[in-house]
Order: structure tokens, then C-alpha cells, then sequence
């Protein structure tokens, strides 16, 4: 897409990429390390990226399957410095809103772009930042912390690059906000130089990247927004004796006890089952009271009570 030149938020639904508007090319081939487990992921995101948002569902289910053999580093990867980049150029934050209106309906995932009318931000660097100040306290919590961050972001149209926004999705997480903002101020900016060091040597175009390594030399990138067999095939392909760990559906409400909050799209998901099926299951279940639900414009989140 043209577009994406002048404004790396105009992600394209068709190759799931939010691509940056200028990129390095990579230097010399960059190994990755395996530490604990078979297989290392190093995961390029972002957490205004609307194509990870879209990749969430396979992600979610590819830690179900095989979380026995994979390691996911999650690297922050600066989607949107500021929008002075662009200075002159026709894309401003208004743009966003429609084309986050389309990544909705295309990854049937929850995303309300009125944000960029209402509040837009004015750049992905604080929310990369803070994530890895979360890195620096409880690995575990970053995670859960930059689910919220989305969330609020997609579903209540909450700008992300103010502090007191950040602070309080960090509450929810469980994180020190005392700690977050001391490592925010210091080390965490570090660590997010590194990131984007790192990026620039593995010739990271756009987001989301995720490289797969066993460690002996072998790597296999997955770029954008892929179907799930993409990532487990880049698995197995690396560490062919991994088994799956099938997900049933004998209690529907299991999946909660992993995931607290849940999209028709990765209920389907992660149960193998249309996503007309999903629908019904959570509405009973929503219906009865066990569940409730955020509803948007173009979809909702399931949470249990």
C-alpha cells in the first residue's frame, strides 16, 4: 500500500503488516539465543499496532498449544515516533480512525478509531517505553499490562501516550507505578533503544515480525498478521517433536482461567469452531450472567464475572 509511506498506522489488512515509513537494512546476520525452552520467539510489536491486535487470537493460541516449547520475547518496535516525520504530507491522525474501522471488520477483532478524532495520540514511544519498564519488574505482568493497554486503547478509545493513562492500566496489571516510573525515567529507555537497535540488525520492516529460533542457527520469520498454521508450521518446522496440546471444549468457561478477557474472534480460535458457534456460546453465557462484556461498534470482549 502506497499509504503506508506516508503514515505507518494505515496498516495493510491483506498482508497484516503495519509496515514503518523508512527502515535499515539489516548488516550482518544476527543470532538469537535459546534459553530455557526448545524454541525462542523474539516478537516485534507495538501497542497501538492494529495488525498485532489482529494477530492476537493466533498468538493466544499458539502459547494453548505449545507454550511448552516456546520462549516469546516481546520487543517494542516505535510504530509512530511523533507525526512530525510527516510534516507536509496528507496523513494526519484523523486518517486513522476509518482505515482502524476497516482492521476491525477485517480481523473481526474489537477497534474503535474515534480515538484518533476524540484524543489522538501523538506518538507509540511512551506506551513502548512504559512496556519495558513493565519487562523490568515482573515479565508475566508486562504481558497482561500491554493487553490492557490495548484494550482500552480498541474498546474505550483511551490515549495510551498519557502518563496517567499508562499508570492506570499498570494498576490493573498489578504492577508498582512507583517502581514503573523510576525504571521508566532510566533503564526502560535503554532498553528500548536496544529494542530498535535490535530491529534495525534483524531488518525489522513493520510489525507484527516474529522470528522463530532453535538456537543452532536456524530462523524463521513470520511477517504480519498470519492464520495460525503459519506460526505452527515455523514452529515444527524448527523443532518437529513438539506435540500439540489440544484445546476442548468441554467447559466453555475454561479458556477464562487463561485468558480473562476473550473476543468472539479468539474464542473461535482457540476452539476451532466458526465463529457464529462462538457467538452463541458467549451469549449464554453472558445471557445466564457468568460472563459480562464490553460491546462496541464492531464487536465485543468477553470477561468473566
Amino acid at each position: 500500500m502506497t499509504e503506508n509511506k506516508t503514515n505507518p498506522l494505515l496498516c495493510d489488512p491483506e498482508t497484516g503488516f503495519c509496515e514503518m515509513p523508512s527502515v535499515a537494512t539489516p548488516g550482518q546476520s544476527t543470532s538469537i539465543p535459546v534459553d530455557n525452552k526448545p524454541v525462542k520467539i523474539i516478537y516485534y510489536t507495538d501497542p497501538i499496532c492494529s495488525s498485532c491486535w489482529g494477530i492476537e487470537p493466533q498468538l493466544r493460541k499458539l502459547k494453548l498449544e505449545y507454550g511448552a516449547y516456546i520462549e516469546i520475547d516481546y520487543r517494542m518496535g516505535g510504530l509512530l515516533p511523533d507525526w512530525s516525520y510527516n510534516s507536509g504530507g496528507i496523513s494526519k491522525p484523523s486518517d486513522v480512525a476509518h482505515h482502524w474501522h476497516e482492521a476491525s471488520l477485517h480481523y473481526q477483532m474489537p477497534i474503535d478509531g474515534a480515538v484518533w478524532l476524540e484524543d489522538p495520540l501523538d506518538s507509540s514511544y511512551p506506551s513502548c517505553i512504559a512496556m519495558k519498564a513493565a519487562q523490568i519488574q515482573d515479565k508475566n505482568k508486562a504481558i497482561t499490562f500491554m493487553r490492557i493497554l490495548r484494550e482500552k486503547l480498541y474498546l474505550e478509545k483511551m490515549n495510551i501516550a498519557k502518563w496517567d493513562n499508562i499508570v492506570l492500566c499498570a494498576q490493573l496489571a498489578g504492577l508498582d507505578t512507583k517502581k514503573l516510573k523510576q525504571d521508566y525515567d532510566t533503564d526502560a529507555k535503554k532498553h528500548f533503544q536496544d529494542d530498535l537497535q535490535l530491529a534495525r540488525q534483524l531488518g525489522v520492516r513493520g510489525f507484527p515480525t516474529l522470528f522463530f529460533s532453535d538456537g543452532d542457527g536456524n530462523k524463521l520469520t513470520v511477517y504480519g498478521s498470519k492464520p495460525y498454521t503459519s506460526l505452527e508450521n515455523a514452529l515444527l518446522a524448527l523443532y518437529p517433536e513438539a506435540k500439540k496440546k489440544k484445546i476442548t471444549n468441554n467447559n466453555p468457561l475454561a479458556l477464562f482461567d487463561h485468558y480473562p478477557t476473550l473476543s468472539v474472534r479468539e474464542y473461535a480460535e482457540l476452539l476451532d469452531i466458526p465463529v457464529s458457534q462462538a457467538v452463541v456460546i458467549l451469549e449464554k453465557y453472558t445471557a445466564d450472567g457468568t460472563l459480562n462484556k464490553k460491546v462496541i461498534k464492531t464487536g465485543a470482549l468477553y470477561l468473566k464475572k
